[in-house]
């Protein structure tokens, strides 16, 4: 990613290559042809080399993550709390993510009775789940790494856990950090992300949706409901997440495989607030309509010369 972006701070990054090898040590990967160039010893010191800038990588992303664990490890497991002192947009929130998820799942699954699961990512105490997922499907799991955020979701649903087959239920609770997260095989239609994936670095970004790509159903599709910075990033030191803009994110998509199916704004946010976007993804390149030609918009606007 070429796009400057700077941290809570205010120290500034040339690109978001040089913040990640500040925070968490990746380091360029030698070009092949210099390697095989070197003689054997010199090989083999260039390897130990390797070796120890690969420890020290790792070491720096263990305290990536771990830092971001203890933040919202000092968090309450609230309302409040998890939509940090926002708990005002909760009502608002649903209500976006409702309108954009309605018209997807009748488009991929059609009106037939069909038995639905989705997988709640971050979910944190279970308000995505509560409010909203419960609503559209009859199971939903929660993978949430922060435990007494899931433990408060338990509490939170116990009274949808003990239920009926075909009844909308909280079946399953993963204490599980999304990097380290693989779904079942074929279990889910709907694998939905929010507010969470700002603390994956990119690479972990990248095999966490290829991971989760085994998980989906035929016709299954991801949701990304997430924070976006108007260029660039922006580092957030106090929890060690990252706001990616919109073009970050497209060229992350990308490289994971995916393809924006629908895109479209949250609205009615606090103005103080990042603006916040939601992302249709599958695994699938969308069918062209219209034997391929794009209508041409009989409100197309006119040149305007200075």
């Amino acid at each position: 990613m070429d796009s400057c972006g700077f941290d809570s701070t205010g120290r500034e990054f040339s690109s978001a290559a040089e913040m990640w090898a500040h925070e968490i040590g990746v380091a360029a990967t030698a070009p092949a042809s210099a390697a095989v160039a070197e003689a054997a010893p010199a090989s083999a010191a260039a390897s130990n080399g390797d070796a120890g800038e690969e420890a020290y990588g790792d070491g720096k992303r263990k305290e990536w993550y771990s830092k971001a664990i203890s933040y919202w490890q000092g968090v309450e497991a609230s309302t409040e709390g998890v939509l940090g002192g926002y708990g005002c947009v909760n009502d608002v929130d649903v209500k976006g993510s409702d309108a954009f998820l309605r018209p997807l799942l009748a488009e991929r699954f059609g009106t037939a009775k069909r038995h639905l699961v989705a997988l709640d990512c971050g979910s944190g105490i279970g308000r995505v789940t509560k409010n909203f997922l419960l609503r559209h499907f009859n199971e939903v799991d929660l993978v949430e790494p922060v435990s007494h955020f899931l433990e408060a979701a338990r509490e939170k649903l116990t009274g949808c856990m003990e239920v009926g087959q075909d009844t909308n239920k909280a079946a399953n609770f993963y204490c599980v950090p999304l990097q380290d997260f693989t779904p079942e095989e074929g279990r889910y239609d709907v694998i939905w992300i929010q507010w969470c994936i700002g603390q994956l670095p990119d690479d972990d970004f990248v095999s966490f949706f290829n991971r989760a790509k085994i998980g989906l159903k035929p016709d299954g599709f991801f949701v990304l409901k997430e924070n976006t910075a108007t260029n660039g990033f922006v580092l957030d030191k106090e929890d060690n997440s990252v706001t990616r803009s919109d073009a970050y994110f497209k060229e992350l998509f990308k490289k994971c495989g995916l393809y924006i199916h629908s895109i479209k704004d949250q609205k009615d946010l606090p103005k103080e607030l990042f603006a916040v976007k939601m992302y249709g993804l599958v695994t699938e390149k969308p069918k062209i309509q219209n034997n391929g030609k794009k209508r041409k918009s009989k409100r197309s606007p006119r040149l305007i010369r200075s």
